[in-house]
């Protein structure tokens, strides 16, 4: 079975608004984000995040990530989107639930989502999230809209440490394996 691999940029106060807006720290993590991504055959987007990366990726070319970034089958979740001229997009606009566990049945590699929104969260809650990798700034922000933050109300679960790297960014990844949770296989 596919494993969902959820990667996202967060500050040490909880925000995840707006990565692209953040402070430069100099690098230093992006190998670790390049192996990530080459691991991958699928990238999962919602529509957000999939109108983001287009702008930025499509049509560029010239190393591993960005080559690899517009070659992968990109995944985007909405009910609005009719169509996705990125290449190798497709949509998914049913039953978000059914349509990604169908996807997860499938043979392949594993798939990465990027983003903390309604997605990770939707997924988490059925069980379909299957590992966590923050990549936490050393920073405060000290403002986020509550779609902006990591935190949700009605979201909860419980993780496995699988990893922990310090980066000489002061970036540090923590990854963690999703635990099912009871009813969930």
């Amino acid at each position: 079975m596919r494993r969902i691999i959820n990667s996202m940029f967060v500050s040490i106060d909880g925000v995840i608004q707006d990565p692209q807006d953040w402070p430069s720290l100099g690098g230093g993590d992006s190998g670790a984000q390049t192996e990530l991504l080459l691991g991958c055959d699928g990238v999962l987007l919602g529509r957000h995040t999939y109108d983001s990366f287009a702008s930025v990726w499509k049509g560029r070319s010239g190393d591993p990530y960005t080559d690899k970034m517009n070659a992968v089958t990109k995944y985007v979740v909405s009910t609005t989107l009719e169509k996705a001229d990125w290449d190798n997009s497709v949509i998914i606009g049913g039953d978000v639930v059914e349509e990604i566990s169908r996807l997860k049945e499938q043979p392949g590699g594993d798939i990465l989502l990027y983003g903390f929104g309604r997605l990770s969260h939707t997924l988490m809650r059925h069980g379909l999230l299957d590992e966590l990798r923050f990549w936490v700034h050393p920073f405060f922000l000290g403002k986020a809209d509550e779609e902006g933050l990591l935190f949700r109300q009605d979201t909860r679960a419980m993780l496995d440490v699988i990893e922990t790297r310090t980066f000489d960014s002061g970036i540090v990844l923590l990854s963690y394996r999703v635990k099912p949770s009871a009813g969930q296989a």
